[in-house]
């Protein structure tokens, strides 16, 4: 009797997609856990509430969705195929007249809803996300100082460079303001105010000091210079350690800002292969679902006896899977160096796939056990029964029903 195929492709359908849920949940809290505990200096020294935090780590999850979710679906067909196969279900699959096409096809439907989504958060939600997250870093910066620097109090937001104010008045007004800056390697600079503000403009936060004076003493040993100003800005992108482009990064594009940037464009103008290289990546990448169901269908979608070892077969095809996304990140670097590899991208998934059917079609249909498999079965299961039939019902073996 030939099974029906709507049903056994809704089953595995459905218990795919549950257990990549789960797993998609459980990799996205550990991510999102581990930039949590990355970004708690927010909180803890820089005087940010909690929900900031909450809101630029939930904004940095995805950019790495792309990663995420092909491994999770990796490792989700893996743990279906495993089960099926540790119930005797792809027995019974085989019986029926299913091939390994019949477990393929709910396996790449799954493959083909994560492709869509993974094109969608390359293309779409990162860019946005990331331009979100860099707005709020802008904010962190300008809040330094407001929230930050306490009246009365000295202040290291970062090493060697130190804040002191007076008093601060409702309006937000720092009074009273000193700001020692020891990071530049040739100069020690210290800025002295009556009054200063924080301005936005641009995207870009200032610091607008009024009435002070500037001491500037060169690490020579040359004579200290002094330079008085009615109003002097500085720019808050100096409080930060790295230095920081003012343009917008490659992960924090648009497709159409990726194609066609500016014609003033840093990155553009300097490296040209970092936007080519995210380009196509983000073409490449969904793929590599495809390629993860069906190495995984390749090593462990054939129908094996429970006392066959299915651990090495599942270890390879994850081995083989990982190291395939590892090759195809590793051949991105190479775009970014020479155009003339941008086929190289495409090939790694794509022929990671076309290895995998050329396998699978080596077995083309589920295999059951051997006819000695099933003899040796069949006698097993004939000693047992003849032993209940002799033992007393008190005598027999405990477990034996």
């Amino acid at each position: 009797m030939r099974l029906l195929p709507g049903i056994l492709f809704r089953y595995i359908f459905r218990q795919a997609a549950g257990a990549m849920l789960m797993i998609m949940m459980s990799l996205t809290g550990v991510v999102w856990i581990a930039l949590a505990l990355k970004q708690l200096n927010l909180v803890t020294s820089q005087g940010q509430d909690t929900w900031l935090l909450v809101r630029m780590t939930l904004l940095g999850l995805p950019n790495l969705m792309a990663l995420i979710a092909p491994i999770a679906l990796l490792v989700a067909t893996i743990h279906v195929l495993n089960r099926l196969n540790g119930d005797s279900e792809l027995i019974v699959t085989s019986a029926g007249g299913g091939t390994i096409w019949t477990i393929v096809k709910p396996l790449l439907a799954l493959a083909l809803l994560v492709s869509f989504a993974v094109s969608m958060v390359n293309h779409f939600a990162m860019p946005w996300s990331l331009k979100l997250l860099r707005s709020y870093i802008v904010q962190v910066r300008t809040d330094l100082i407001s929230q930050v620097i306490q009246p009365g109090r000295f202040s290291n937001p970062e090493t060697n460079l130190t804040f002191h104010i007076r008093d601060r008045d409702f309006a937000g007004t720092l009074l009273g303001l000193v700001m020692h800056d020891a990071r530049d390697e040739k100069v020690v600079s210290t800025y002295l105010a009556e009054r200063g503000h924080i301005v936005k403009q641009d995207g870009t936060g200032y610091l607008l000091m009024e009435k002070g004076h500037i001491l500037r003493r060169p690490r020579t040993g040359e004579a200290v210079q002094t330079i008085v100003f009615e109003s002097y800005a500085v720019d808050l992108d100096r409080f930060e350690a790295k230095e920081q482009i003012s343009e917008a990064k490659p992960r924090e594009r648009y497709f159409h800002e990726l194609v066609s940037p500016a014609a003033d464009d840093i990155i553009a103008q300097r490296q040209p292969g970092l936007l080519r290289a995210e380009l196509h990546e983000r073409f490449s990448s969904p793929f590599y679902p495809f390629a993860f169901v069906l190495i995984a269908v390749a090593f462990i979608g054939h129908a094996r006896t429970t006392r066959q070892n299915r651990v090495q077969a599942i270890v390879v095809a994850f081995v083989v899977a990982t190291g395939a996304r590892l090759v195809g990140l590793a051949g991105t670097n190479v775009v970014a160096l020479q155009a003339s590899a941008i086929w190289v991208v495409y090939a790694i998934p794509l022929g990671a796939a076309m290895l995998a059917v050329g396998l699978m079609m080596s077995r083309s249909r589920l295999k059951p056990p051997s006819r000695l498999a099933l003899i040796v079965s069949e006698i097993g299961s004939g000693l047992v029964e003849a032993a209940q039939r002799v033992l007393p019902r008190g005598a027999r073996p405990h477990g034996s029903g």
